[in-house]
């Protein structure tokens, strides 16, 4: 299965800010960290933040924050928020499939993509930051000293 860019740049904000350290990176720095548009990030941020996964303050002192709810997130529970609740493939689109009555194979795929999503249910941000991870996501930051 392939994660929409928005479902990757989510997590990877999320376990950005997972190590943070107490410093509050803006929406800029985390973009300029993960080598990705700011207005993507800026969109991915926002419904983050709806989600209330992290706290985002605007201007001086301002920056993001992850919040406990955040760091306690199963990962499956966010992946399935960007991902929608799509059907794998699209067997109703603009030319739909001539098998779509009697066809087995998007019941097979939804149950395999139930299974993908289960498998990420009981791990947390916080356990996918854990060492090594957390280390070398600092040692990416372009911050001063490291902070982003």
């Amino acid at each position: 299965m392939r994660l929409l860019r928005s479902t990757d740049l989510a997590l990877r904000v999320l376990m950005r800010l997972a190590v943070a350290g107490g410093t509050s990176p803006t929406t800029r720095q985390v973009a300029a960290d993960m080598d990705v548009p700011y207005t993507h990030a800026a969109k991915v941020v926002a419904e983050l933040q709806h989600l209330g996964l992290l706290d985002a303050r605007r201007g001086r002192g301002g920056g993001l924050a992850l919040t406990e709810r955040g760091r306690t997130a199963s990962v499956g529970a966010v992946v399935r928020t960007f991902e929608g609740d799509g059907d794998v493939v699209d067997c109703e689109g603009a030319t739909p499939c001539p098998l779509n009555s009697g066809c087995r194979l998007r019941g097979a795929l939804r149950r395999a993509q139930e299974a993908f999503f289960a498998a990420l249910d009981p791990v947390t941000v916080a356990d996918i930051v854990a060492d090594p991870t957390g280390p070398l996501l600092l040692g990416i930051s372009r911050g001063p000293a490291g902070t982003g």
